[in-house]
């Protein structure tokens, strides 16, 4: 476990892809999802497109920047079917446990800690909800990979924890006569009781095992208040890009921060400690009359609050390292670079 505040970036798109990092490996697809661009581009130019993906988009420099930048950790998103041919049903996609082993040498070697996540979303809809859902067969998959990725890297002395999924969504009552899609908490609770239990049995007490909030801080005291579950901590992704509010100003965005701060202080009242997994600097802007230049200087100044707001916590990654577009609100190298090191300590 760590024994000193980590704070680091998630290293999103990498051996998943995503088209808001690498939009240019969707372009003229009309594929939003790597399941989709699998059908339109066949088989064997998916594979040629991952590998070449893979090997250049992080490498070994990557993580020499990101430790020389002043960050002592990354949090790497791993995609169900990271084992490939050795694990559950993987179809038309690449395994990539192979640059999983190179992320752990990458990281020793820099002196950073890895949060693995197993990046897969119960209870959401779209191009892989059919992986996604908590039925007892897709859930043991998922809980066969957990239990594979513990025992792989059990004694890797870079493993942080093990975080049992990416961004759950639960379900939620409408109005008392409907429901919303997603995942029922109580079948999520199940999940993670299994995970945990997975877990502890592949690595033993050493890992922290990491559990999503769901956007509920406050469903998950039953881990805090029980001696069963030891090392737990609760993930909160504090996002306000799509927030309804003028962001403009520096009002707007001190109002953004006073919401961080109350959903961090809902998740502590769990008793578990309390991460931030994900955070940016993107705004919701209703000023199209903002030049660049201000909502650059703006983004800034939203970042160092949100840095001051997260003093105290064992852990916050930023969202993301890298893309290939230098999004000033999403990468760390263009957002955080005014930044001294000794913040990012």
């Amino acid at each position: 476990m760590a024994t000193e505040a980590l704070h680091g970036v998630n290293l999103a798109g990498w051996l998943g892809l995503e088209q808001w990092v690498t939009p240019e490996l969707f372009a003229g697809t009309g594929s939003l999802g790597e399941q989709n661009l699998v059908d339109v581009l066949g088989d064997d130019l998916y594979r040629e497109l991952i590998s070449n993906h893979r090997s250049s988009f992080v490498t070994e420099t990557d993580f020499k920047l990101i430790a020389r930048r002043g960050f002592n950790a990354v949090r790497l998103p791993v995609p169900w079917y990271v084992l490939g041919e050795e694990g559950p049903n993987p179809g038309r996609y690449v395994g990539c446990i192979e640059q999983v082993d190179d992320a752990f040498a990458w990281a020793t070697a820099n002196g950073l800690r890895v949060l693995l996540v197993l990046a897969i979303n119960p209870g959401a809809r779209g191009e892989e909800d059919v992986l996604l859902t908590t039925g007892r067969g897709h859930r043991a998959d998922m809980l066969s990979v957990l239990g594979a990725l513990a025992a792989r890297y059990a004694q890797e002395s870079a493993l942080f924890g093990i975080e049992v999924a990416q961004e759950p969504v639960l379900q939620r009552r409408k109005r008392l006569i409907s429901i919303s899609d997603g995942v029922p908490l109580h079948s999520l609770r199940n999940y993670y009781r299994e995970a945990y239990d997975v877990i502890r049995k592949a690595a033993g007490e050493g890992p922290c095992v990491v559990l999503p909030d769901a956007n509920q801080p406050k469903a998950w005291s039953v881990f805090g208040a029980t001696r069963k579950y030891s090392g737990v901590w609760l993930d909160c992704h504090l996002y306000h890009y799509d927030d309804q509010i003028d962001a403009t100003g520096p009002a707007g965005a001190a109002t953004l921060i006073s919401r961080s701060r109350k959903t961090l202080a809902r998740a502590m009242r769990t008793g578990l400690p309390v991460m931030v997994g994900a955070w940016s600097a993107a705004l919701p802007f209703a000023d199209s009359l903002m030049t660049p230049e201000g909502r650059i200087a703006l983004e800034r100044v939203y970042c160092a609050e949100q840095i001051a707001a997260f003093e105290g916590l064992p852990a916050w990654f930023f969202q993301t390292w890298k893309t290939s577009g230098h999004l000033s609100g999403w990468d760390s190298r263009v957002a955080l670079s005014s930044f001294e090191r000794s913040m990012l300590k």
